[in-house]
């Protein structure tokens, strides 16, 4: 639906222009919006969703996301020290998010000052969110004092 809303939409373009109908040169953003639109709401549509079995499988094999997802619903269930566990391997196969979670984990559990080490953990190796802690003035660089390392 979405690609014949789109060249429908293009052969309108094409004759409002080349004929000076703007009438028909509306319409046809009408239609690309409508288009576009569609293809959206398709991409989301059409997002793979894992039930709890098939990411306990992808977890068992090792899966980052897998692990991190089934930690987050253990998190959402009050199960902390199973959401750690899990987020633990995760961060031992190197998962920047899963490093970036612990630290939240952490933080909700026992405040931020513990939750410094995973927090910098993740900046260290890019996590934007994490980045931020450490700018002059943050939360876990108020003075300035506790810079991030710079990268080799």
């Amino acid at each position: 639906m979405a690609g014949i809303a789109l060249f429908v939409a293009a052969v309108l373009s094409i004759i409002g222009v080349t004929t000076d109908r703007d009438t028909l040169t509306q319409v046809s953003w009408i239609l690309w919006v409508f288009g576009i639109l569609l293809l959206v709401n398709g991409a989301f549509r059409n997002r793979r969703k894992m039930s709890v079995d098939e990411l306990r499988v992808a977890a068992a094999a090792g899966d980052p996301g897998a692990l991190r997802g089934l930690a987050m619903l253990a998190k959402i269930q009050n199960d902390f020290d199973e959401a750690e566990r899990l987020l633990r391997t995760a961060v031992d196969n190197g998962d920047v998010e899963s490093m970036w979670e612990m630290g939240r984990l952490v933080e909700q559990r026992d405040g931020l000052a513990e939750s410094e080490p995973w927090f910098r953990m993740a900046a260290e190796r890019g996590h934007f969110g994490a980045k931020r802690f450490f700018r002059p003035g943050s939360a876990l660089n108020r003075d300035g004092s506790t810079p991030l390392k710079s990268p080799s």
